[in-house]
């Protein structure tokens, strides 16, 4: 009988192990490592520390991601940085850099041009209309006697005066200033403060600045003939002003003129401030003998003469004589006094025991 056949891998390799031979029944010639995450391989394993062979592919998980096709591809995105770093093209709606300019200040612009220069600082001398002014019947500066000239000079006499007097009780600047005033409109004011400053003008040690503060109106300006132009006005706005500019010298020796300025919607607080007081001294700074004599709007009309009053040694109420009403008259006056020294002047008075055409001069204490 004879033997069994035996398994020929059994025979030839009778000491194999039970792994060996399963491994060699499937087929499989070498251990296959699992799959891991990369962030849990140990570095001294990650595939990106050992160069794989050059005949060897690398592994899926080192394969370069694939560009999709050019149809889902988005189109590069403009980048944007500040300075200092630079920036690269902005898209066309970023806006673009630029360099911050600050603004000058501000600076009020004149609604006017004026052709003159600064008297302040380069003495311009104007020319007055002289034919204008014996039109409106004002006092001639280069004319004869007359009657009307010796009413305003004795008018005249009895302000500076009384100036002195002030000056010596220590009135400072303020005795040096004189307002021209009226009750209301058509009074004669403008036409008496004119005359006055021709009058004082011809003094041989005195000089009058003479103030065309109704600003509305500015009859001074256009009576003598000069250029409107920054005044008192704007002076008392604009802290970068110096009131000295403003001044008009004229070719009538010691007659010099000062427009009133723009009109403001707060021309009264501009006057109640403290600046007002240091413009005014400016005025007659260095200035002793200089009278400085305003023509302001009526008093029944306007606050501005009320706070005027205030900051002057004098007052001159003008009034029509037989025309204004008593009541009227009482009534400026009371406004008026801020100012301690009101004194009341009557233009065109009709009969006078002295014989005088013009008016006369009374005074009145307030």
């Amino acid at each position: 009988m004879t033997e069994p056949m035996k398994n020929p891998a059994a025979a030839e390799e009778p000491t194999s192990s039970l792994i060996e031979r399963a491994v060699k029944a499937f087929d499989r010639g070498q251990m296959v490592p699992p799959v891991m995450p990369g962030d849990m391989i140990p570095a001294s394993l990650h595939p990106t520390q050992q160069a794989p062979q050059a005949h060897q592919a690398p592994p899926a998980y080192m394969a370069q991601p694939v560009a999709p096709p050019a149809a889902y591809q988005q189109p590069p995105q403009a980048t944007w940085q500040t300075p200092p770093y630079g920036y690269s093209q902005a898209p066309a709606y970023a806006p673009q850099p630029q360099a911050y300019a600050p603004q000058p200040a501000y600076a009020p612009q004149p609604a006017y041009a004026p052709a003159y220069q600064s008297a302040h600082n380069e003495k311009v001398i104007h020319r007055i209309n002289r034919q204008r002014v014996a039109d409106a019947g004002m006092v001639r500066p280069e004319g004869g006697f007359t009657a009307q000239l010796e009413e305003f000079r004795i008018v005249k006499r009895q302000l500076l005066e009384q100036v002195e007097d002030l000056r010596k009780r220590g009135g400072g600047g303020e005795a040096q200033r004189i307002m021209v005033c009226s009750p209301y409109a058509g009074e004669g004011k403008t036409f008496c403060a004119l005359n006055l400053a021709l009058s004082i003008a011809a003094e041989k040690d005195t000089e009058v600045l003479l103030c065309d503060f109704d600003i509305a109106r500015s009859s001074i300006i256009q009576t003598l003939g000069l250029p409107q132009g920054p005044g008192l006005m704007d002076a008392f706005a604009d802290a970068h002003l110096d009131v000295r500019d403003c001044i008009m010298a004229t070719d009538i020796p010691g007659l010099s003129v000062l427009p009133g300025g723009r009109p403001t919607n707060s021309d009264s607080e501009y006057l109640a401030s403290a600046r007002a007081s240091e413009v005014l001294d400016r005025l007659t700074e260095g200035s002793p003998r200089r009278i400085v004599l305003f023509d302001t709007p009526p008093a029944l009309a306007a606050s501005l003469p009320v706070e005027l009053a205030k900051l002057v040694g004098q007052t001159v109420l003008v009034a029509m004589a037989d025309t204004t009403p008593k009541g009227a008259i009482t009534d400026a006056a009371s406004l008026l006094s801020g100012c301690h020294n009101v004194q009341l002047l009557l233009n065109a008075v009709a009969f006078s025991p002295s014989g005088r055409r013009f008016g006369s001069y009374y005074g009145y204490r307030g």
